[in-house]
């Protein structure tokens, strides 16, 4: 096996600063992934939708998702014990499968993590005045919101590591206390059939829901959507102490509780109003159900758990998507100077400035350009197909490394083959339902992602001429 760091010998790159190594424990890097999920504002985005698509059905769906995903976090893990890099998928199919595949998936990931990161930051603007009482929609105020936060989870970023971490604990206690305090008042409310509610039946507990009129597909679709940003925790994992074994336990861990978070909120919430109300306050359902369970006061503090969530997605979307980029740029699969090293910092300042420009930049132009809005909004619509799309190659490369053992016992069979392999279809089969479902324009996006990638594929290898499309294949072995 190997574990190393991405400026990898051999590439023919040695930037003069490393990042720091040994900087978090499990514990920072977990609540890392998690914020990368963005609970709070996932839950506001999906309540009804959710709801309404299972029929109340919704508990079962997410619990059901939650398997695969902890699958595949496990294949995150064992790919992590192999090379311990933060280019992570890109690193890993590259090696195990194809370079050029790598390169793909790497893209894919850089993408789905910054477009994604742009779709949160347009929250912030309504989130951040909705604490103070304010419906305002003045385009102006949300640009200044989310350019200030951009701006300074910019700088906490290129400070270092530790500091993100403290400040991605501090948010995280406070909007997980209000989520999953008021997630259980709710839930004891409908229990309790406080006036207004909407009951709970056996359908609550079936894939099919109220009377068999969920549709348990619709549900695996969102439920995917909802749960995509885990894999935060191993961007990070040269930064990480234990870097080959942490990271990976970070994963299965931010899974697991993001599976409880997640089910308990949407169980806890979906009843405290009726299916109609929920459904016209769909736009802002976790703040109107927060308003019906206890007035404006937690009205307000629930707007400031989602904006909470908002913001430290927006400072993990910046760490993140930097350390994939300075992981490809270690190669010169992306402009090389992407790969310097702050001394004073230990951070990747370049690629972390371009990212968090980009993502204000975007920010701007999407609140400015109404002409461009609901393109960027069918692009945005894709991430979690993009999301997808990458678990799936990151099962399958972790099949392909580990396969010699596959083969060696029943226990190795089960879950370095069976397992993955069933998971990565899981995604492939709601992958494939959902380009269905989705209009033609969004499957457009989609290909148009992927097309640009192969350009930035071959600028890659024949401009930038990354050693990374000479990589040598490689394997585990029983004995290794």
């Amino acid at each position: 096996m190997t574990d190393q760091p991405s400026t990898a010998e051999g590439t023919g790159l040695a930037p003069a600063a490393r990042l720091e190594p040994n900087a978090i424990g499990v514990a920072q890097d977990t609540v890392i992934g998690m914020a990368s999920s963005a609970p709070a504002a996932t839950i506001g985005l999906s309540l009804a939708a959710l709801a309404a698509a299972t029929a109340y059905g919704s508990g079962p769906v997410l619990l059901l998702t939650a398997i695969p995903m902890l699958v595949i976090a496990n294949a995150y893990r064992r790919c992590n014990m192999w090379n311990a890099n933060c280019g992570a998928s890109f690193e890993w199919v590259g090696r195990a499968i194809d370079p050029y595949l790598g390169f793909l998936t790497g893209w894919l990931m850089v993408v789905a993590y910054i477009i994604g990161t742009v779709a949160e930051i347009l929250l912030l603007g309504p989130s951040v005045l909705a604490v103070f009482g304010s419906t305002s929609t003045d385009t102006w105020a949300w640009i200044a919101i989310g350019s200030v936060v951009g701006v300074v989870m910019l700088i906490i970023a290129v400070v270092g590591i530790k500091i993100t971490a403290r400040v991605q604990v501090s948010m995280a206690l406070v909007e997980y206390l209000i989520l999953v305090g008021m997630a259980i008042w709710g839930l004891v409310a409908v229990l309790n059939h406080h006036p207004g509610t909407f009951p709970i039946t056996k359908g609550w507990f079936s894939l099919s829901g109220i009377d068999g009129k969920g549709s348990a597909v619709a549900g695996f679709l969102i439920a995917v959507f909802v749960y995509g940003g885990w894999d935060g925790t191993l961007y990070v994992n040269e930064e990480v102490k234990h870097r080959r074994t942490n990271p990976g336990r970070a994963a299965i861990i931010a899974v697991a509780l993001l599976a409880v978070i997640y089910t308990l909120a949407q169980v806890g919430f979906q009843g405290v109003v009726s299916p109609a109300k929920l459904q016209a306050n769909s736009a802002s359902a976790l703040v109107y159900v927060a308003q019906a369970l206890g007035g404006g006061f937690w009205a307000k503090m629930m707007a400031l758990a989602i904006a909470l969530s908002v913001i430290a997605t927006t400072g993990t979307g910046i760490v993140l998507s930097s350390r994939i980029v300075y992981g490809m740029a270690s190669y010169r699969a992306l402009p090389e100077f992407l790969a310097n090293v702050s001394r004073r910092f230990a951070t990747p300042v370049a690629a972390s400035i371009v990212v968090g420009i980009l993502l204000i930049a975007l920010t701007w132009v999407y609140l400015l350009a109404t002409s461009v809005q609901n393109a960027f909004n069918d692009v945005i619509a894709v991430t979690g197909q993009l999301f997808a799309i990458f678990y799936i190659m990151t099962a399958l490369a972790m099949i392909v490394y580990y396969r010699r053992r596959v083969f060696g016992s029943a226990r190795d069979a089960l879950i370095l083959g069976v397992l993955p392999l069933g998971a990565a279809g899981f995604l492939g089969w709601i992958l494939v339902r959902t380009l269905q479902n989705s209009p033609s324009v969004q499957r457009w996006s989609l290909i148009g992602i992927i097309a640009l990638g192969l350009v930035m594929l071959l600028i890659a290898r024949f401009v930038l001429r990354s050693p990374f499309f000479s990589i040598r294949r490689e394997s585990d072995t029983p004995a290794g």
